[in-house]
């Protein structure tokens, strides 16, 4: 454990020592290539225009490098690769796009998802803005945060782990030690497998993700309603609003913004969730969702990379208009102030 710690803290070391190394002998670099003379003022003009215009790219030219080799080449590659078979070596058409189409378990991985979609996002959002909203009226509201955030330290397969002893379920005449049916055993009800009972297992397997991410939802939530001017509040409250009415017709337009920001986030992950449905289920009981579907046919039977990019491009395909959505109203936004 503490080699794994030390070569850890021995990796950030050296890319920051390089990073630093980098941005400081580039710059050198270019100040000696376009150099400044007092003697000559309209090349120096010159030079330091170029400079002007090279040093910007010295610190994104990096960055733009990676994002090509590592998302744009993927995606390109990916989708050529949907047009071959499984070994990726001969062209096929459109054949894995017509199999996903009518393949079962497909279209029950699309339902999975738009269920996943419609359930965990609004959730997390309202959870988050009801525990920011009550949290700013009492006097432990930071306490409560802490505890409600903590989750947000779990990785998706500790949080996994958690909740499969919350679910556990013991066959016989065996004690109950999942909580869960714990629970409906005390009150005289019949312990289930409750993983493995089709449709509503989804649900209890969007617990998980709802309880890691509400988090995530009250902090940037809280956030925004401490933006809130005061005096709009003081003057609604001198018009007559009640709270069900500051909320609704003062708050929640102030912030709309930030519940965007909320829950296009938190949609962009729920169409990549993988983790939590390969830990509980492993994508059996029919709660099979298209991360884990592609990730099943890059290994069944030898592995298909074919059907494994049809997937991926569909993920994709799903994921692009919520981003572009989100990245023009946050241009909106900026060019609003």
């Amino acid at each position: 454990m503490l080699l794994q710690i030390v070569s850890a803290l021995g990796v950030v070391f050296a890319a920051v020592i390089a990073c630093s190394a980098y941005f400081y002998f580039s710059n050198k670099i270019l100040d000696m290539a376009l150099p400044v003379k007092d003697g000559d003022i309209r090349a120096a003009s010159r030079n330091l225009n170029r400079r002007a215009l090279v040093r910007p790219w010295l610190f994104i030219g990096p960055a733009l490098f990676l994002l090509v080799v590592y998302l744009v080449y993927p995606v390109v590659a990916t989708f050529i690769l949907s047009f071959y078979d499984r070994a990726g070596l001969q062209f096929v058409g459109l054949a894995n796009y017509k199999w996903a189409l009518g393949d079962r378990e497909f279209r029950q991985s699309i339902f999975n998802n738009i269920l996943w979609l419609a359930v965990v996002p609004a959730a997390c959002t309202f959870f988050g803005l009801v525990i920011a909203v009550m949290t700013d009226r009492i006097w432990w509201g930071n306490i409560a945060k802490s505890i409600v955030f903590m989750p947000m330290a779990i990785s998706f397969v500790g949080a996994s782990v958690i909740w499969k002893f919350i679910y556990e379920y013991r066959g016989g005449n065996d004690v109950q030690i999942g909580l869960l049916n714990a629970i409906v055993q005390t009150f005289g009800g019949t312990p289930e497998v409750w993983i493995s009972i089709p449709f509503w297992n989804n649900f209890f397997l969007m617990i998980i993700l709802i309880w890691i991410q509400t988090g995530f939802a009250m902090v940037i939530l809280s956030a925004a309603l401490r933006g809130i001017p005061e005096e709009t509040i003081e003057a609604a409250v001198i018009d007559g609003a009640n709270g069900w009415q500051i909320f609704w017709r003062i708050m929640v337009p102030q912030i709309w913004g930030s519940i965007a920001v909320v829950w296009t986030t938190i949609t962009i992950l729920v169409l990549k969730v993988f983790d939590i449905v390969l830990t509980m289920t492993n994508g059996q009981w029919q709660t099979m969702v298209l991360a884990n579907l592609m990730f099943d046919w890059m290994f069944r039977g030898g592995g298909d990379s074919g059907r494994s990019a049809v997937i991926a491009i569909i993920i994709m395909l799903a994921v692009t208009p919520i981003m572009v959505w989100n990245v023009r109203r946050a241009n909106r936004e900026l060019k609003g102030h």
